[in-house]
């Protein structure tokens, strides 16, 4: 399997998990909460603010690298173009 195609596969599996994570533990703010971001650890801490790398970093602070997904919650998609 060529290395674009093992990046490809995993990309599809963490997205899948945190997917998963997102609707067992988070999908519960989106009422009071929406528009804010959650990190969520693999089981079930949360930690949510309107600061995106404040969150994200306490997650890896309190979690590790890795080991949590990050969401803007209530958003069904986000795409974000990143450039220096």
């Amino acid at each position: 399997m060529a290395n674009r195609e093992r990046v490809q596969e995993w990309v599809s599996k963490r997205a899948a998990e945190d997917d998963r994570l997102y609707e067992r533990y988070a999908r519960r703010l989106e009422a009071d909460h929406a528009g804010e971001f959650v990190a969520i650890n693999r089981d079930g801490r949360l930690i949510s603010g309107t600061d995106e790398l404040v969150v994200a970093k306490q997650a890896l602070d309190q979690f590790g690298a890795g080991t949590f997904a990050l969401r803007r919650i209530g958003a069904e998609a986000e795409i974000r173009w990143r450039h220096s």
